[in-house]
């Protein structure tokens, strides 16, 4: 088994997800008492957010490399990011460390591409939706088209993240909210929909609508510990 190193923090109510998720695989896997072999560097996500709002994503670049080249030196074997939009950094990551990183649209794909789907709506922060290396990622290495809710939408999407989700405030009426756009998003031509916010799925899931849901932080900790147990 190899070291899955983890860069968390964004928020801790997520990445305490990834911990519980990357855990029970293994077992899964495994059986008996097995668990996995990882390291997890966290980060002060009020420092991130603050960051994140300033448009900052040079001193951003930097924590993130910090973060990685930390894990590298404790004896991760693989590198994965906790959180979708600060996913915008792993062009920094990749640059300063030698191990390999899993990318979240990466693994993503990998899973829309299984269902054979081609237009797939997209939720998560302002940052995830508005910048391009989310949906360039998924068109460019899948064939995937990114469709995402309009301005308000977002808006609404975004605060319900920032409000709510990452201080682990989950109500039933943002979940109404959350089940129209996704609605919407359908009757726009989308065949799926990626939860693309960690703390997403926390709200919604499968059950709550009628199209298949990607939720990307069961999937990029179970492609985790998949590398972890190759060969």
């Amino acid at each position: 088994m190899k070291t899955i190193g983890l860069i968390g923090g964004m928020s801790w109510e997520s990445s305490s997800v990834y911990y519980k998720l990357i855990n029970k695989k293994v077992k899964e896997t495994l059986g008996g008492f097995h668990s996995c072999k990882s390291i997890m560097v966290t980060v002060d996500f009020a420092e991130i957010e603050k960051l994140q709002h300033q448009n900052e994503w040079l001193a951003l670049d930097k924590m993130m490399a910090e973060s990685a080249k930390q894990l590298e030196l404790a004896g991760a074997d693989i590198v994965i990011l906790c959180t979708n939009t600060m996913h915008l950094c792993s062009s920094a990551i990749m640059e300063n460390i030698s191990i390999p990183f899993l990318h979240i649209a990466e693994a993503t794909g990998m899973e829309i591409k299984n269902k054979n789907l081609k237009k797939v709506g997209l939720l998560g922060t302002k940052f995830t939706m508005e910048k391009n290396f989310y949906k360039d990622y998924l068109f460019n290495r899948f064939g995937v088209e990114v469709i995402i809710p309009t301005d308000e939408e977002r808006k609404t999407v975004h605060n319900i993240i920032y409000q709510e989700l990452v201080k682990g405030n989950i109500k039933s009426d943002s979940r109404e909210i959350y089940k129209q756009i996704i609605k919407n998003l359908e009757q726009r031509g989308a065949e799926g929909v990626i939860l693309g916010c960690t703390e997403i799925p926390s709200l919604i899931s499968e059950s709550d609508v009628d199209i298949p849901v990607f939720d990307t932080t069961t999937i990029h900790a179970e492609k985790a510990v998949e590398w972890s147990l190759s060969e």
